[in-house]
């Protein structure tokens, strides 16, 4: 089902109007995610403060020049309205202590993936288990799905204004109405249609390996998509894919992100 927020965003018990409303946004983790997510946000008018693991002063100026702040990490949880967390699924158990001083209303953003390559296997995560409700677990508070499902290149580059009948649409997923809002919001505002993807249960269906997972799907175009998944090929999707494009790079080949997204549509037929 697609949500419509009908210009409103639910934070905790409160409603506000969406328009002219400046959030306070922390966002943890300053890579292409991070990064873009701070300069599209700021660019929007919200009050954004960044962090990453090396400190303040390695954070790439331009995202101070597009308006965010840099921080310590502990500070990016402290005052904000939600937080945003663009860091590796390997590094999601270690931020629990930054997170227990998160205030208790405050919305958490998960962006992250489960790539076993990078992150080393995580025996509940090959076993099945979501990776959404596995950092729920993690993280002991409830968090939305957002941004995972889009690749850097495109979240970059392809944004466009609402109702643009190409604008991609990206899946969200939460369990409280409350997260999922907020998220709704947010994703509207970095330039993509955000898509209600279901609760945390379901949000397998945009994990990688998944249809829906970057391939740059409009709003039309991924109730399809996440309908068409199937739980028990997706990791083998995912590492068909991670293989495809290992491949070519050792070749000396340069893959755009329309590359990547071809790649991604080819494997999911």
């Amino acid at each position: 089902m697609d949500l419509h927020t009908n210009g409103r965003v639910q934070n905790g018990a409160n409603y506000k109007l969406n328009e002219g409303i400046h959030m306070k946004i922390g966002i943890l983790g300053a890579g292409s995610i991070g990064a873009t997510l701070a300069r599209k946000l700021s660019g929007a008018g919200h009050e954004v403060k960044v962090a990453n693991s090396r400190g303040p002063e390695t954070i790439n100026p331009e995202i101070v020049a597009a308006g965010a702040r840099a921080v310590e990490a502990a500070d990016v949880v402290t005052d904000v309205d939600a937080l945003i967390i663009s860091v590796p699924l390997s590094r999601i158990p270690a931020i629990k202590p930054l997170i227990a001083n998160l205030p208790a209303d405050a919305v958490i953003v998960d962006t992250s993936n489960y790539y076993p390559m990078r992150d080393g296997q995580v025996q509940a995560l090959d076993d099945g288990q979501v990776e959404s409700v596995w950092i729920t677990e993690q993280l002991g508070r409830p968090v939305a799905k957002a941004w995972n499902a889009v690749g850097a290149g495109s979240f970059e580059a392809k944004g466009k204004a609402a109702g643009d009948p190409d604008r991609i649409a990206i899946p969200i997923a939460a369990d409280r109405e409350a997260d999922k809002a907020v998220a709704v919001s947010l994703v509207e505002d970095t330039g993509f249609d955000a898509f209600d993807a279901g609760s945390l249960a379901d949000s397998w269906r945009q994990q990688p390996g998944a249809p829906a997972y970057c391939t740059d799907l409009t709003r039309q175009e991924i109730p399809e998509a996440l309908a068409a998944a199937k739980k028990d090929r997706i990791s083998q999707r995912r590492d068909l894919a991670m293989a495809a494009i290992s491949e070519k790079l050792e070749t000396g080949a340069t893959l755009t992100s329309d590359d990547v997204v071809e790649l991604n549509r080819a494997i999911y037929i």
